[in-house]
This record gives C-alpha cells, structure tokens and sequence, in this order.
C-alpha cells in the first residue's frame, strides 16, 4: 500500500479577511477586486511554496490541511479570519485544483512569533 503523501512548509502572516479586497466601480459597475495587499500577499505565498517544493503541483483527489497559525503579536484576532487569503493563495500558486477538495481542515493557535507566519501541512488522503 503507497504511504499517502505529505508536504509541510511555511507561509507568511496573510492580510485581513477585511483587507484582501476592495470595492470600485468599474463603468458605473460595482466589482470587488483583489488589493494589492491581497495581490502581493499571493505572489509571497506562491513564492514559499515554490520553495517548498509544493507550487504547481495540482494535488488531486481529496485532502487534509493543517494549519497552525502563529500571530505576529498577541492581538486579539479571528483564529478563521487566515483561512480566506490562504486557502485563495494556495489554489493560486497551483497547490491543489481547486480548495473544494479538502475534507478535513483544522486551525490551531500556537505562539507569537515576530512577523507572524502560518505552518501548513497538506496531506493527500486518498488520490483521484
């Protein structure tokens, strides 16, 4: 039996749920748009997963995702306000087809650490 396959790596601290987009009019149309906060918070994202080894490889079949999120100061936060922006940078960066795929997902809180940073492990729970 084929041991199922893991990847651990680090992300940076994502921005605000409340701060990855923004309204404008467009033509008298309203559109929400990624910021450019949210823009340059997936180009670092994908770059760290580039250098674990993780971008482009288009994870098939159903997935478990850990994250353990480590705060950059002790703020009072929203442990589910980091899901958006990662999970978005994640498919982005060709990680996985599409984040519908994960059917276990779990969020813990670990120690301050200056900057903040987000400790990702995916693991491919059966393959499509």
């Amino acid at each position: 039996m084929k041991k199922p396959e893991s990847f651990t790596f680090t992300l940076p601290w994502p921005p605000s749920t409340n701060r990855i987009w923004r309204n404008v009019a467009v033509r008298g149309k309203p559109r929400t748009l990624l910021s450019e906060e949210g823009r340059r918070y997936r180009n670092n994202a994908a770059q760290m997963c580039m250098l674990g080894g993780v971008n482009n490889r288009q994870l098939a079949g159903r997935l478990a995702v850990s994250l353990v999120a480590c705060p950059p100061d002790r703020r009072a936060r929203d442990l589910d306000n980091v899901l958006k922006a990662t999970l978005d940078a994640l498919t982005h960066a060709g990680v996985w087809l599409d984040d519908s795929q994960i059917d276990l997902l779990s969020v813990a809180r670990a120690q301050v650490v200056k900057g903040g940073e987000l400790r990702v492990t995916i693991s491919v729970k059966e393959a499509a």
